[in-house]
């Protein structure tokens, strides 16, 4: 089947409703090359870029509690830097480019099992229209 594993999709049909980072972005730990004593960090296999990982909350109020925290793999040479959150808010509006999404079967458990997304993308940063669109965190 011509199909390819990675879909390409736009941050938009992805969130509609934006995405909220929770968490800071770290990078992502390749867990078949690493020992106890020696942390190895995974690389794209198509690109060679370093892998990093950041979670956020889905804006969607209907999302189901499974679906609403995602974790985004973006690939990038340097550890990306999240913008700064509006002030008043705990949250951090994010927006991703170059995103693909690859479909998966999550086991849930009790022989059943759910379809599932891992995100991945090029770059992150502020809505357009945020006022912390230029303002990089502190």
């Amino acid at each position: 089947m011509a199909m390819p594993r990675k879909i390409k999709v736009s941050f938009d049909d992805a969130f509609p409703y934006g995405a909220y980072a929770v968490s800071a972005v770290t990078e992502v730990r390749d867990f078949d090359r690493s020992t106890k004593d020696r942390a190895v960090f995974a690389t794209d296999e198509e690109t060679g870029l370093p892998i990093w990982s950041v979670d956020v909350i889905d804006g969607d109020p209907d999302a189901r509690k499974a679906d609403r925290t995602v974790s985004i793999k973006i690939l990038s040479k340097v550890q990306p830097v999240l913008p700064a959150h509006a002030p008043g808010s705990p949250f951090t509006q994010v927006v991703f480019e170059g995103m693909t999404a690859t479909p998966y079967v999550s086991e849930t458990g009790n022989g059943r099992a759910r379809l599932a997304w891992s995100f991945r993308a090029t770059e992150v940063r502020a809505p357009r229209n945020s006022a912390a669109a230029n303002k990089p965190a502190a």
